[in-house]
């Protein structure tokens, strides 16, 4: 594991939500999935947040930050919602965020992507993020999570 900078587009999303303490590493063996990702950096899978894209059926870009631990139930998320969803697409994913699938973080995307969170994941101490590639991760506490989404309260999405 070594330190790096994230991409720009990260970075100045750590700037301007008073996240320039946070720092970025960069795992050789890859992130790329919750697995992966708790077992390089020696945590509990479900300290994770994956950040799923999925669509709705009016195309609008969905973000679910969800535990590595769990999967998201897209009845649940539907309901919520009002309207049918599908996961994303690669190409939907690079679109909306500017991430490729593996390496999307919670925010500093590309365009605004509504976003949720999973309950369980905002009860950790810590969570571990992509930092926009699928090397690299960070952490962040629930409630800098919280602050820099705009997202007081998550929801109850797992399966």
């Amino acid at each position: 594991m070594k330190k790096v900078a994230p991409p720009q587009c990260l970075q100045n999303a750590f700037e301007e939500n008073n996240l320039g303490h946070v720092e970025v590493f960069e795992f050789p063996d890859g992130t790329r999935s919750a697995a992966d990702a708790a077992n390089a950096i020696g945590c509990d899978i479900s300290d994770i947040g994956k950040s799923l894209v999925f669509m709705t059926e009016k195309s609008r870009p969905i973000l679910i930050i969800m535990n590595g631990a769990d999967q998201v139930d897209l009845n649940k998320v539907a309901s919520l919602l009002g309207l049918s969803i599908r996961k994303a697409d690669a190409a939907e994913v690079r679109e909306h965020t500017g991430y490729a699938i593996g390496g999307v973080p919670p925010f500093g995307h590309a365009h605004p992507v509504e976003t949720l969170i999973d309950e369980k994941l905002l009860a950790k101490d810590t969570i571990w993020l992509a930092a926009g590639t699928p090397k690299t991760v960070f952490s962040l506490t629930p409630d800098e999570l919280r602050d820099v989404t705009g997202i007081d309260t998550g929801v109850k999405i797992s399966a």
